[in-house]
């Protein structure tokens, strides 16, 4: 248990990091793509802002006792076992996610599959930080 405390609070601090990383560098990396944001699809309330950064928070712990329950499934070094994680948590819960949401909701192709990518490198880095603190 306490394993899955220490190595979430790390994941968690890798994760928010990322979070407000990427919040910044995407107007300057994909200036078209950032414009999409302004779409009224989009929530603009800024009370409700606390919740973009309590879900990589939330996502950390649940990945940790995810990796807790079935560490002996992934196999190889900390960076493949780390990358496989990043995959199950991409079919597993970004895809289906995704389809949902473009089926539902205006949004681009681009911005989902950035999204994707994004839930991708989520669940890559909470993988190696769980192999690197489980070993």
């Amino acid at each position: 248990m306490n394993k899955i405390i220490t190595s979430g609070l790390v994941a968690a601090a890798l994760l928010l990091a990322l979070a407000f990383a990427s919040l910044k560098l995407l107007p300057l990396v994909m200036p078209a793509l950032a414009e999409e944001y302004y779409k009224p699809v989009f929530v603009n309330d800024e009370t409700r802002n606390l919740f973009y950064f309590l879900h990589p928070v939330v996502l950390a712990f649940a990945l940790a006792w995810f990796w807790n329950r079935f560490k002996g499934v992934l196999n190889g070094n900390w960076l493949m076992q780390g990358l496989e994680m990043g995959f199950i948590y991409l079919i597993v819960a970004i895809v289906p996610a995704m389809l949902i949401i473009y089926s539902a909701i205006d949004v681009s192709v681009g911005t989902i599959v950035t999204w994707l990518l994004y839930g991708f490198v989520q669940g890559t880095l909470a993988g190696i930080v769980f192999a690197r603190m489980h070993a």
